[in-house]
């Protein structure tokens, strides 16, 4: 190797990490400073200014002094602090609101003159420490002021909503939204559904019902987001207007903050855990896949679940812990995507995973339909690997509203002294009399210590009886076959209501006593009644799935909270929960 690569090489090697701590680590201003305001504000001549200044809500800072002072040549003058003081010549012109529940304070200066231009600064203790943020305030002498920009200050982390409005005359308009840099505005996102790579999955446009408006919504806030955006219609420095966003990041420890990317095998399953501030145990909590123009709702704490996922996702809230466990099994690569974990309470509180499906095995293994007969017997089984030998282990019945524990067998636990790899490591769930309402989705699936693990989904079909004579079909078909309907993904339910509703074979007996038609008439006759059923089954799906479809609008909904880590697959078994270890799950792979 030559000299000349071997200090090209160094220096890659150097220059990487710290690429890579530029978003793990605060920029030292934000560390040192983390009291925020308006750069500029401009006043008119004779009028008034409201200076808006931010801190974050520590129990310390909310008592602590808040001040305004002027910028001299080695120290800054106090104007006016929330202990009362007042300087001279600011009397009854100039006053400070401290907001300690919000974490803001407000200066508002009267009476406006030449003589009030410079440089402030609002801050927090003494004058001396630092902790403080420079204002500049103009005068201006016209009949109009600049508008200022917007100041939105979020928690590393949280989340912003941005709403710009320009009036009718843009509604058609390009609206967008891009940062401010050295080199010009970086394009971010905009109507014509580009996005920054840096922001994908964690953005949202959306038109507001206002004619010219907008909102934007930014999950996961980072370091690296803070600084001065606009947001515009039409194309930056060419045509239309812009408005200023002034965007602040400060470090909060309100709620865990973890890995962005989870891992899950196909036919797998992931476990997400989410987590949410105690205020918010009593809110509306959902999970849903983020698209470029909306967030598509898959499951809420209220029952609600995308005819799409059913069976196949559950929610999980635990108060005690603050924290809402969301599994979703039968992972597919249409499973690819991000994901937002959300309340309806906290604006703020907003994060963005995305999910990787690979190529593996799942740990679990059974069969994925089971059909029996009313009265008759059922089991179900579900293996399991040697390392989850010591998990508790459960078969539970899905409904849209959780899963209900039942009663179940380990085959794995015969003696204490059993090694696992002779043992039959199978659960089971027996019917010993089956009846038509035990139709439906089961799950088996491994936790520990409480949290949940992998699952899978087997679905029983009950035949005979009141839900086999809805269905048309006395016996169940084979375990190989799969009839028409079936193959389309219709819900066996659905069917069974519209075969009762049409009552297809009670009219084909009928016309084939009193009409004494032909053997080739009843069998046309036969042959289109099924085809007019399926027509009607795969049209009311069809309306079914576009009428429960629910994308969520950025203008319907505030939103969430802050998801935990998405862990490894490779080390966790695609579960996010941090507390289980290598050990205990299975290897699929890394990040």
């Amino acid at each position: 190797m030559s000299l000349l690569a071997f200090v090209a090489s160094v220096f890659l090697l150097c220059l990487l990490p710290a690429e890579a701590a530029r978003s793990r680590y605060p920029p030292k201003s934000a560390v040192l400073n983390p009291i925020f305001g308006p750069r500029e504000v401009t006043g008119l001549l004779g009028g008034s200014v409201t200076v808006k200044c931010f801190y974050p809500q520590t129990p310390v800072n909310k008592h602590d002094r808040k001040y305004w002072c002027r910028e001299a040549t080695r120290s800054c003058q106090t104007i006016v602090s929330s202990n009362g003081y007042v300087a001279a010549g600011y009397q009854g012109r100039v006053a400070i609101t401290d907001s300690p529940e919000q974490g803001v304070f407000l200066v508002n200066v009267s009476g406006l003159a030449l003589a009030d231009r410079g440089s402030y600064r609002c801050g927090l203790g003494l004058n001396n420490r630092a902790l403080s943020f420079q204002v500049k305030l103009d005068i201006s002498e016209g009949p109009n002021v600049l508008e200022e920009a917007e100041l939105f200050y979020v928690e590393l982390g949280g989340s912003v909503t941005i709403t710009c409005s320009f009036g009718p005359d843009y509604a058609s308009a390009r609206k967008y939204l891009c940062k401010m840099e050295r080199s010009g505005c970086r394009n971010i996102i905009d109507t014509y559904g580009k996005v920054d790579s840096a922001y994908a999955g964690r953005i949202l446009l959306s038109n507001e019902n206002t004619a010219g408006s907008y909102s934007i919504m930014v999950t996961q806030l980072g370091w690296e987001d803070a600084g001065l955006y606009l947001c515009g219609a039409g194309v930056y420095e060419e045509s239309g207007e812009t408005k200023e966003v002034d965007l602040h990041v400060y470090e909060g420890t309100d709620v865990p903050q973890g890995k962005h990317t989870v891992l899950g095998v196909k036919g797998g399953s992931v476990a997400v855990e989410c987590h949410y501030n105690a205020k918010e145990r009593s809110s509306l909590k959902y999970w849903c896949k983020w698209r470029q123009n909306g967030c598509s709702r898959i499951i809420d704490s209220n029952g609600f679940v995308s005819d799409q996922y059913e069976g196949r996702v559950t929610m999980h809230d635990d108060p005690d812990n603050n924290t809402v466990t969301i599994i979703l099994n039968r992972l597919a690569d249409s499973d690819n995507g991000y994901y937002w974990c959300m309340t309806n309470e906290n604006r703020e509180k907003k994060t963005s995973k995305e999910l990787k499906v690979v190529d593996g095995e799942p740990g679990l293994t059974g069969e994925a339909e089971v059909e029996a007969s009313v009265d008759g017997q059922a089991h179900l089984a579900c293996s399991y690997p040697c390392k989850y030998y010591s998990y508790e282990k459960y078969w539970c019945k899905w409904t849209p509203t959780g899963c209900t524990p039942m009663e179940a067998s380990d085959q794995g636990h015969p003696e204490p002294n059993v090694a696992c790899d002779t043992a039959n490591k199978t659960i089971l769930l027996n019917f010993d009399h089956v009846a038509s309402t035990d139709q439906g989705w089961y799950w088996c699936g491994v936790k520990r210590n409480g949290v949940y693990g992998e699952t899978r989904a087997t679905y029983l079909w009950v035949s005979g009886g009141e839900l086999g004579a809805k269905a048309g079909s006395g016996q169940p078909s084979g375990r190989g076959e799969v009839s028409p309907v079936r193959a389309l993904g219709v819900p066996k339910k659905l069917i069974s209501t519209l075969v009762q509703r049409h009552q297809v074979t009670p009219r084909v007996a009928s016309l084939s006593c009193s009409a004494g038609a032909s053997p080739l008439m009843l069998a046309l006759v036969s042959v289109g009644g099924v085809l007019g059923i399926l027509a009607t089954v795969f049209a009311v799906y069809k309306y079914r799935q576009i009428k429960r479809s629910d994308l969520v609008s950025v203008g319907s909904y505030h939103t969430n909270i802050s998801m935990s880590d998405f862990e490894s697959a490779k080390e966790y078994g695609a579960s996010d929960n941090a507390c289980m270890t290598a050990t205990q799950e299975t290897p699929i792979g890394g990040d």
